[in-house]
């Protein structure tokens, strides 16, 4: 077994050696999301918090790691009466991120179940971790249905196994620690609420820290054990003072005025349900514990609601975690007086105000409501918008009083609204998401087959469908069914998957008006939300001038495109035919990198091609190769005004997709029903 880093040897990262240690003290805090580049020590740190944990005692031999004094009475292994128990390191089990469902919860055996009425059950990943670290790094690439798993263990405590019927239950209470680099994608919104805390963590600046990091992990991996016990004795100093603050916890006060600053500052930063106050109560606590205090005080109430109060404050997923460190002090503060007033009150009922001031507006400790992060004003439509309703002839600005070089500044982007839900049509395979129809592993059965590999999902009618003709001769003679391997047949289901949505955005001069922009950017950021929750995959490509650029690749980040977009520069020609091929290129690229997952083209134009020889032409054989590759696609028309040349529209039948117009995307719009995106073959 590898020695593991020393935690007291980690340089710098205060926040994130704090908030794993108080989850040491305290493991009901409910763990901690680590959010960060990459290389900023992360894994390290958890990997090395597992030597601090004190020792557990479990019942010798139980799968399960009962704990004698009050072992699971529906352990699988059990029962464990009057068992003599036995001390062990507390685990750090790592949950891959390409895991299977039964790596996780576990594997029960169908065939002996259904023949021999046995549970022969073998514990997974959650088995392992109970009473320990469960550790899942790049937390946010999970897959949803093992999320779904993670979820209801974490909330209910117990893993649940069914299998047609037989069902096998054993206990998972674990500290939850994540890890997770924000450009590859957020978390989805029930995952990030499962976490007690979150600290964010960036490489150090500072040239003498980042020095010292480099000459400690060169030392450590040229003599790992020696590196190691140079660090003994403060990792031992800090164990016993983790094991102290453990002792001291049930001795902390948490008095009423401090309740009522936690519940101030929570009902001012409007966090949903009341998870965040108790969240912040047990972190108050254990930072006072910590601290070798009996009671906690206001600094541990701003200390706990800087680490458990930033991932709950996002309102949108554009949003960007954080906490407005003056308005907090500002809510501690109005709620501090409060309560004083409150206490003076009491001790002098016939004089409610002896100073003979004014009443404070910030009573209650509400404070002021927030503006929430990510809202967005559509700017108003100064100006009004320079469509021409006549394609623009060669060599001429795209629009009128515009040079075709001249680039506009980036303007904001409308409100953001809820889309119809463009498909992919067909039956794919790829990943689990909400999109597009696919073959997964849930959803509703659909047929039967073979298993390949392992049996996951039985068909339990077709099982018994190719056992039954066999049953004399393999010599029945009770009322149970004889059942081989055989036999056993797997449920095909289906669901939905996640798709390559990728966006080809015109950024021309014929786009540039500030209402028509800002209205266009409105839109995508729509699709990009509505691309966040279905589990897309998402990559932006612009154009503009005389060529196009691919300005985000294809990335789970749907952040990262909507801050590409906000700061998208406009003006010049429209080369349509560059846009098309630099995204065919991206999208060969993509087939190649992820097979299975099939691609849906979204491209936002007005369906203009001026710049170089035969712009259109060049872009109608652009517009076909996509087409012949049988890409779903389809056409955002941007085009406004009262008369209108259908450009997009012939655009969307050259690429054998569907166009929508702006209003149309609108999910309210009563323009038409929900439009499934045809790949191709349609007719002009």
């Amino acid at each position: 077994m590898s020695t593991p880093y020393p935690f007291t040897a980690i340089v710098g990262q205060d926040d994130l050696r704090l908030g794993l240690l108080l989850n040491a003290v305290s493991p009901a805090v409910g763990g901690v999301l680590v959010r960060g580049e990459k290389g900023t020590a992360k894994s390290t740190a958890v990997r090395a918090l597992a030597a601090l944990m004190p020792e557990v005692s479990v019942v010798p031999g139980c799968r399960f790691s009962c704990d004698p004094g009050s072992p699971d009475p529906a352990c699988p292994d059990g029962p464990h009466a009057d068992a003599a128990g036995v001390s062990r390191a507390a685990r750090t089990v790592e949950l891959p991120v390409g895991a299977s469902e039964d790596r996780l919860v576990g594997a029960l055996d169908i065939e002996r179940a259904l023949s021999e009425g046995v549970k022969a059950f073998e514990p997974g990943l959650l088995a392992d971790a109970h009473r320990g670290i469960l550790y899942v790094d790049e937390v946010n690439l999970l897959h949803d249905h093992l999320v779904d798993l993670l979820l209801d263990a974490a909330a209910m405590g117990a893993s649940y196994v069914e299998r047609e019927g037989v069902s096998v239950r054993h206990a998972a209470r674990f500290l939850l620690v994540g890890t997770m680099n924000p450009e590859e994608g957020e978390l989805r919104p029930q995952l990030l609420d499962r976490f007690g805390l979150t600290v964010e963590v960036a490489a150090s600046r500072d040239t003498d820290e980042r020095v010292e990091v480099v000459r400690r992990r060169l030392a450590y991996d040229d003599d790992p054990e020696g590196f190691a016990a140079r660090w003994a004795e403060e990792e031992s100093a800090l164990r016993e003072r983790i094991a102290t603050a453990r002792a001291l916890l049930p001795q902390v006060l948490l008095g009423d005025g401090v309740l009522r600053q936690i519940a101030a500052t929570c009902a001012a930063f409007e966090v949903d349900g009341m998870r965040a106050d108790i969240v912040m109560a047990r972190t108050a606590t254990a930072l006072a514990a910590w601290a070798g205090r009996e009671e906690v005080t206001a600094d541990d109430v701003r200390q706990a609601a800087l680490l458990a109060l930033p991932h709950r404050r996002r309102r949108n997923p554009f949003d960007a975690p954080g906490l407005d460190e003056d308005k907090l002090d500002q809510t501690l503060d109005e709620a501090a007086g409060d309560q004083g007033r409150s206490d003076e009150g009491q001790n002098n009922d016939d004089d409610p105000d002896p100073d003979g001031g004014g009443n404070d507006d910030g009573g209650g400790g509400g404070g002021v409501p927030p503006q929430a992060d990510g809202d967005r004003t559509p700017p108003q439509g100064e100006g009004g918008s320079d469509d021409t309703p006549s394609r623009a002839p060669e060599g001429a600005p795209d629009a009128p009083g515009r040079s075709a070089g001249a680039e506009q500044q980036p303007v904001a982007s409308a409100e953001p609204f809820r889309t119809k839900m463009l498909s992919v049509p067909g039956l794919g395979e790829g990943a689990a998401g909400r999109r597009s129809r696919a073959r997964t592993e849930h959803g509703r059965t659909t047929g039967a087959r073979r298993p390949q590999g392992s049996l996951t999902k039985l068909h339990l009618a077709a099982t018994v469908q190719a056992a039954a003709p066999h049953q004399r001769a393999r010599g029945r003679s009770g009322r149970g069914l004889v059942v081989r391997r055989d036999d056993l047949r797997q449920a095909t289901r289906e669901g939905r998957e996640g798709n390559l949505v990728l966006f080809v955005v015109d950024a021309s001069g014929s786009m540039a008006a500030r209402q028509r922009m800002s209205a266009v950017k409105g839109a995508v950021l729509s699709l990009l939300l509505d691309a966040y929750q279905r589990r897309d995959k998402v990559g932006l490509v612009t154009f503009r001038g005389k060529d196009a650029e691919v300005a985000l690749p294809p990335t789970s980040s749907v952040d990262a495109a909507a801050s590409r977009l906000e700061s998208l520069p406009t003006g010049g020609r429209t080369p349509l035919a560059a846009g098309l091929l630099k995204a065919h290129d991206v999208l060969r690229v993509e087939r190649l990198r992820d097979p299975s997952r099939r691609p849906l083209l979204v491209v936002v134009t007005d369906g203009r091609a001026t710049g170089g020889p035969e712009p259109v032409a060049l872009a109608g054989r652009a517009a076909r190769l996509h087409r012949a590759e049988g890409t779903a696609s389809v056409v955002v028309d941007c085009e406004s005004g009262y008369v209108r040349l259908g450009l997009a529209g012939e655009l969307a039948r050259e690429l054998g997709g569907t166009a929508v117009t702006l209003d149309e995307l609108r999910a309210d719009s009563i323009a038409g029903l929900v439009k499934d995106v045809t790949a191709a073959g349609r007719a002009a």
